[in-house]
């Protein structure tokens, strides 16, 4: 009885002593993490807009995540959800292969291993990235995360670009979900559908301009920096430290880095670009005694072979699923092409790309600026450049593999032949280059490069095909007859170029369906008034033009349901309506559209800006628009017709309203000098919290092209100042 009590005494008293020792490791923790936010202030301006200031890169960090979680949590845990291959637990089954995307490319076994190898500086930044998102649940227990309870500083592997999803984005779930599941191929119906609502989907991509100082008035150097993403996928951020952090724009939640931006001496502006970073290689498989095997050259080199676990919701339960996963040297087998298994490659080195990103904002001077292109990680984008030495210049493309140009990289390649295996990368020298062409401006909205400076441009003959299409857009062809002959740019001047209402698309398309209705015999006379008011209209989009509502839906409307040759899209497209279609067609699709106006609104006189709104109710991801709830009238129009400004949608929940999801979301202009100048402006505002008065409280600016001041010299910023606190201390 006695050795009885004696055991119960040792038992408890090691349980005591294990549950101190808990707590004391809870508590230095905690320490650490009050002791960094000492390090931190954060001062908010009269937008909202978080100025962090650090003693450390780190400490800046710190402050920038903790400051990102106060404004919406809510996108910095989800876009960590998504990359690191869990979204199916927080959406159910029908995200498995988005998850398993991820997981093809990189466990977080690897990924951990990845943070493990990484420089001691960028372990710092890791570190800081999970402590001020972890100090800022710690501090706020009232938040109720979706699933990601605490942060680790491995996961900004996943996430180490910054792009809208980055490339792997561009490796369709379809197809990964046809090949797990029943190794079959999609049928083709199916792939022309997914090719036809990918052609008919709002246009991504982005706006970047930089202005020579010879054509400004001040004789420095300007930038328009003008990203066309998801509204709200970025905050508006300035972050400094005392080791020479000083970068002002925007960041993607939940990354340490700003990825669109400025600081006092350098601005960089990222599109989407048409550079071949990624190939597909159609494998030789067999199966021999029981192993996978597949044909490179002479030889046969096993298949990897490995197993992912994926979880996902089913109701309130969460289940298993196990799936092979496949890899050849080139990358993981994502689908079926033609019955062999192919498998993807892109660029995937994490470190690097982040090292890249950070390094980025620090830079003060094009040499710098140019050094740290040589690292060759920012795959997914070209870079429009200016400075405050007056140099203003273009990257088309930074990763791009060196190929064998006898094979068309444009379709999946053999991979059996050692032949077609990526040669090492382009350095930055070979790749598409412009610095300082002799007009003074450079310009990309997503179109070829071979016209970014008119004549002085790069020429297609000095490149591997690979390296760009040679493809024009409606919005290259606007930026180009903006930018021809003239100067005197300030940083208004150049907002209101961003700007221009002319939608060179609208003057390809309605002349043919005027012409079409002209030698048409049998005229409704229904159409008759509203093809008078096209025949009469200017190509300009404004909030009170009826002819833009017309346009817009007659334009969709074609897009949707009249015929097109096999293989064509944009611009070829479009001006393939409005002058080779079958002139029928565009007579009945033009009445359909009549039709569909007057039944959803009573008339088809609408204005544009009665159709077209901004409504913003929650912070939800996805938006539930409402036709009955509150909304504002916007005059911009979709990139599609050529809108330098795009507004667009996306989805429309079922409303009969046209409401805006991507387009201009943060934009800024730049003039560097002696002192950097900006102005900036934000779809909404930057808080995600309804309740917030920053939730919404520059969109009547947004609207009416009233950006405001950038507060970015630390006495502006005091002058500007609403809050100022340490994480973990605000009121």
């Amino acid at each position: 009885m006695k050795q009885g009590c004696i055991y119960l005494v040792v038992v408890v008293m090691v349980g005591n002593f294990l549950s101190c020792k808990e707590r004391a490791v809870v508590q230095t923790e905690k320490d650490r993490w009050q002791a960094q936010a000492e390090q931190v202030t954060i001062i908010r301006d009269d937008f909202g807009i978080p100025h962090i200031y650090g003693k450390t890169d780190a400490d800046a960090v710190f402050g920038l995540l903790y400051a990102q979680c106060e404004d919406d949590f809510n996108r910095v845990e989800q876009n960590y959800i998504w990359a690191t291959g869990r979204l199916a637990e927080v959406e159910g089954e029908e995200a498995l292969y988005s998850d398993l995307r991820a997981k093809l490319f990189m466990t977080e076994e690897e990924a951990r291993t990845k943070y493990d190898k990484s420089p001691e500086w960028l372990k710092k930044l890791c570190d800081a990235f999970a402590d001020g998102i972890n100090y800022y649940l710690h501090t706020h227990p009232e938040v109720r995360p979706k699933l990601l309870t605490r942060f680790e500083p491995w996961m900004p592997m996943y996430f180490s670009e910054g792009s809208i999803g980055g490339d792997i984005e561009r490796i369709s779930t379809q197809k990964i979900k046809a090949f797990y599941e029943s190794d079959m191929e999609i049928p083709e119906a199916q792939e022309m559908e997914m090719k036809k609502e990918a052609e008919m989907a709002e246009p991504q991509g982005s706006n970047g301009i930089a202005i020579s100082g010879k054509l400004t008035q001040s004789g420095d150097a300007m930038l328009l920096i003008n990203p066309h993403t998801s509204f709200y996928f970025r905050g508006e951020v300035h972050v400094v430290s005392e080791e020479g952090l000083n970068a002002y724009g925007a960041v993607t939640w939940g990354q340490f880095f700003v990825y669109q931006g400025f600081n006092e001496k350098t601005g960089w502006m990222h599109t989407s670009t048409y550079t071949d970073v990624m190939d597909e290689f159609k494998e030789t498989v067999m199966n021999i005694d029981g192993k996978l095997l597949y044909q490179y050259g002479e030889e046969l080199r096993p298949v990897e072979t490995s197993e992912i676990t994926l979880k996902y919701s089913e109701g309130d339960d969460l289940k298993e699923k196990t799936v092979p996963a496949y890899h050849t040297h080139h990358g993981p087998i994502t689908h079926l092409e033609e019955g062999q298994w192919t498998a993807s490659a892109m660029m995937w080195d994490p470190v690097k790309a982040l090292e890249q990103s950070f390094i980025r904002t620090k830079q003060d001077g094009y040499k710098g600026f140019r050094e740290m292109m040589d690292i060759r990680t920012n795959s997914s984008n070209n870079t429009v450049y200016a400075d405050a030495e007056g140099n203003i210049a273009y990257f088309h493309g930074n990763f791009v593999p060196k190929r064998d140009v006898s094979f068309d990289y444009s379709k999946p390649v053999d991979g059996s032949n050692p032949k077609t295996d990526w040669q090492g990368l382009h350095t930055v020298d070979e790749n598409i280059l412009l610095l300082n062409p002799e007009n003074g401006w450079i310009q990309n909205c997503n179109s070829t490069p071979y016209t970014a400076a008119l004549e002085f441009s790069p020429k297609r003959e000095n490149y591997p095909y690979y390296m760009s299409r040679d493809q024009e857009n409606f919005r290259g062809v606007h930026a180009i007859g903006l930018l021809k002959d003239r100067s005197g740019y300030t940083i208004d001047s150049l907002i209101q170029l961003a700007h221009d209402p002319y939608l060179p698309a609208f003057k390809a398309l309605i002349p043919g369906l005027i012409k079409a209705y002209n030698l048409y015999d049998d005229k409704n006379p229904i159409v008759r008034e509203p093809i008078m008011l096209l025949d009469s209209w200017d190509y300009t989009t404004s909030k009170e033009s009826v002819a833009m509502t017309l346009a817009h839906y007659y334009g969709t409307a074609m897009g949707q349901r009249a015929i097109r040759p096999e293989g064509m899209g944009g611009m070829e497209l479009i001006t393939y309506f409005g002058s080779d279609s079958p002139q029928g067609e565009r007579i009945r699709i033009f009445e359909e559209v009549i039709a569909q106006l007057t039944a959803d609104f009573g008339t088809w006189e609408m204005p544009w800006g009665e159709v077209n709104r901004y409504q913003r109710l929650n912070g939800d991801i996805r938006q539930a628009f409402d036709d009955s709830k509150p909304s504002i009238p916007i005059g911009f129009a979709s990139g599609r017709w050529g809108a330098l400004a795009a507004y667009g949608a996306r989805y429309d929940n079922d409303t009969k309203k046209i409401y805006g999801t991507r387009g201009n979301s943060f934009a800024a202009v730049v003039e560097f000098g002696d002192r950097v100048k900006a102005k900036s402006i934000l779809a909404g505002g930057q808080s995600g919290d309804s309740d917030s008065p920053h939730f919404d409280d520059q969109i009547q600016r947004y609207a009416d092209v009233d950006w405001k001041e950038v507060a970015y010299y630390q006495e502006d910023v005091q002058k500007r100042a609403n809050e100022t606190y340490r994480p973990g201390k605000r009121n």
